[in-house]
């Protein structure tokens, strides 16, 4: 087995990529703050006649049944789940009753398809599908998806006759756009009426971009036509992942199959063979999304495209025409975005997922290693009386490593560590008096880099824990004596901070070592996956690609034996942001498996966080930001967005949908500034209001530990 130390979390990493097919399934895109709507949605085989079926119903969709080799996967994960997983969970009928949630959930998010009576009689099997996913009878999955395809020509055809009726833009009505607070329609008359609804949103967004009258009906009569189709090409490969990722995600939402296609697409993507633009992406709701935009890339040179914007439209070339992707998955994307280095790309872009289309000609290429590596800058910093400190500041993106040099015994193999202790050295001739390590867009990588880079900061020691399925603990060490600096450490993270980051930075913490400033916590990822090729676990040689098993098979603990998992890493002092709020956490994810404890393991502490000392950085750093015009901008601002994140309605008058739209675009330019300055700049350090506070607190920690005597850089 080839496990995977590269942590990076579900939302923000590389897999989102790679198991798109898992989650292609939810069209409906409302997103917070001003995301638009997207109508459209899933597929499925009939086998029960509907309870409020219509006489004139269309006929089951004829499509192809499962196949041996089908069955065959599916009786291989039953045995391997239960056998590998952490949680050494038997597949019972509590993982059957969350397998049914999440696979009727991944079709019809926003229960827009479905009726009510659909679910009812789905229900009766709830229990049952344990038992035949060890059979490896798909017949169940087969007849949800061939009722949804039912469904999805329903409304289809209820959306083509509402657009060519008028629409009341004056009428006091909302519209639903939080998934949880939805329900799924009784009768014909309910459906048709949350359809109106839909597509009255959906014309409204249209306008908020430029589209009127029959230019934007025509649009959605497009969209809509293009959707039921696409559902209906769904290959059996697409649903295997889909039906069979739905039992997997039910222990725990890292773990999932991957079709063939799939596993291919992983393949290419970790060998890093592969020329794009340089960002990572998941679906949302129909909705493509960016999670982030890899530091060297094509699109971090260009600078325009941020998290959380939305990609609606693909074109190639300098010309050529714009295919709009809304609804499209999120594999068939990834395909328009890929291509030769040096060539172009256009992509329509709603920043934020709100407001006007902006087009963004990016020209594809390599990520240049250079441009992703640990980099560093000194900062002088004036701290009254004439006097300055010098404060090293390094930006780390990653915890890389080139295995391949490294296995090969090469002298100059690239890595995080031999990076960051050339920066250091560095940093010493210039007689810096404190470090910043800024890993607040560090998603992880490997964890042989997370234990060797911080031992450059301890002498040797327990650096994580690892506990396995059968309840073993494995301590992983620094085994080195020496440190590469041993002077004040200032460790800066955000909820984007994930996994191998989490390890760094709750290892200095539990040492004492040096403290840690952002988000209230990380992100909260502490599980590793493995990833068991299937054909090889069946034949023990890959005879045939029949996808793979990416399974949880850990969980890391830190030196004292707390885990990260869900809640992250705390920080020592805590400074406002927008990214603190989102819901981009482990925590946030369905079936997150708990936080628990093990043993601590025996380790030197460095006292280097005094509690008086602490106490004090925190007070001065609460006064200077209730003092500073930008923070209190910043505060307005996460205020705002909370506001609309919690909304679970809005309201389709064109007067007050128009004047939302309005607020929100207004903010969203300071939130992109507000998340560029703290987690999306280019530079190694950028000069704004976040960062300046940073480096504040690094100098009262310098200071604070000079004048008790516990530090002296060396």
């Amino acid at each position: 087995m080839d496990r995977l130390f590269s942590f990076f979390p579900k939302p923000l990493g590389l897999m989102t990529l790679c198991v798109a097919s898992v989650l292609l399934c939810s069209p409906h895109s409302y997103g917070q703050a001003g995301t638009q709507v997207l109508e459209g949605q899933g597929i499925a085989p009939v086998v029960d006649t509907p309870l409020l079926a219509d006489p004139k119903d269309p006929p089951p969709m004829n499509m192809a049944q499962p196949s041996a080799r089908d069955s065959m996967v599916s009786r291989l994960i039953a045995t391997l789940m239960p056998r590998n997983h952490i949680s050494s969970q038997e597949l019972n009928d509590e993982i059957s009753q969350r397998a049914l949630d999440l696979f009727v959930n991944s079709l019809d998010p926003m229960k827009l398809y479905f009726y009510q009576g659909d679910i009812d009689q789905f229900a009766r099997n709830r229990d049952r599908i344990d038992d035949m996913i060890q059979d490896g009878d798909l017949s169940f999955g087969y007849e949800i998806f061939g009722r949804f395809i039912d469904r999805v020509d329903e409304r289809v055809a209820v959306a083509q006759e509402l657009l060519d009726g008028d629409f009341d833009f004056q009428r006091e009505e909302q519209i639903i756009i939080d998934p949880e607070a939805a329900v799924y329609a009784k009768t014909p008359d309910e459906s048709r009426d949350r359809w109106r609804r839909q597509i009255k949103y959906a014309l409204l967004d249209q306008m908020d971009e430029g589209k009127e009258g029959e230019e934007a009906r025509d649009l959605l009569r497009r969209r809509y036509d293009r959707y039921g189709r696409r559902w209906r090409q769904t290959d059996s490969d697409d649903l295997l992942e889909m039906y069979l990722s739905a039992v997997t995600t039910a222990y725990d939402p890292h773990s999932t199959y991957m079709s063939p296609g799939s596993l291919d697409d992983f393949q290419i993507l970790m060998s890093l063979n592969l020329d794009g633009i340089g960002a990572q992406l998941r679906e949302k709701d129909g909705n493509t999304v960016v999670t982030r935009v890899i530091p060297g890339g094509a699109a971090a040179r260009h600078g325009e495209l941020k998290t959380d914007d939305v990609i609606v439209s693909v074109g190639q070339d300098e010309e050529g025409d714009l295919v709009d992707i809304v609804e499209m998955p999120l594999k068939d994307v990834v395909a328009l975005i890929r291509g030769k280095a040096g060539s172009v790309v256009r992509l329509g872009v709603k920043p934020g997922g709100a407001g006007e289309v902006e087009i963004l000609r990016i020209e594809r290429a390599r990520i240049e290693l250079e441009e992703s590596a640990a980099r560093g800058k000194v900062i002088e910093h004036a701290v009254g009386d004439g006097q300055t400190l010098k404060i090293g500041y390094i930006n780390l993106p990653s915890f890389y490593l080139d295995m391949e040099a490294a296995q090969q015994n090469k002298r100059d193999f690239r890595s995080s560590t031999r990076d960051v202790q050339r920066i250091l050295g560095d940093f010493k001739t210039q007689n810096v008096n404190g470090v910043v390590l800024d890993l607040s867009t560090n998603g992880g990588g490997s964890l042989t880099e997370a234990i060797n880079l911080t031992g450059l900061f301890i002498d040797r020691g327990p650096v994580v824990q690892v506990k396995n399925a059968n309840g073993t603990v494995q301590q992983y060490a620094d085994e080195d004596s020496g440190t590469a600096w041993d002077g004040p450490l200032v460790v800066l993270t955000s909820k984007f901070s994930a996994s191998a980051s989490e390890i760094f930075a709750g290892a200095i913490k539990d040492y004492q070592r040096g403290i840690v400033v952002g988000d209230p916590a990380t992100h909260g990822k502490g599980t590793v996956q493995t990833l068991m090729d299937l054909g090889q676990q069946l034949f023990r040689n890959r005879r045939e690609n029949y996808g793979a098993l990416k399974v949880t098979l850990q969980q890391f603990y830190l030196p004292d034996g707390e885990s990260t998992q869900r809640t992250g890493v705390a920080a020592d002092v805590i400074l406002p942001s927008i990214t603190s709020k989102m819901d981009i956490g482990e925590a946030d994810l369905k079936y997150a498996l708990p936080n628990d404890r093990v043993k601590p393991a025996s380790h030197e502490m460095y006292h280097m966080v005094p509690a008086d000392l602490l106490g004090k950085i925190r007070t001065d750093s609460i006064e200077r930001v209730s003092k500073e015009k930008e923070f209190a901008d910043l505060l307005h601002r996460v205020e705002l967005y909370v506001r609309q994140k919690e909304k679970d309605s809005i309201s389709l008058n064109e007067t007050e949908f128009m004047a939302r739209r309005k607020e929100l675009d207004s903010q969203k330019e300071e939130e992109e500034k507000e998340l560029e300055a703290q987690i999306g700049a280019e530079e190694v350090y950028r000069d704004s209001f976040y960062n300046r506070e940073v480096i504040n607190i690094a100098a009262d920690y310098i200071e604070g530990l000079r004048k008790q005597n516990l530090a002296i850089a060396r």
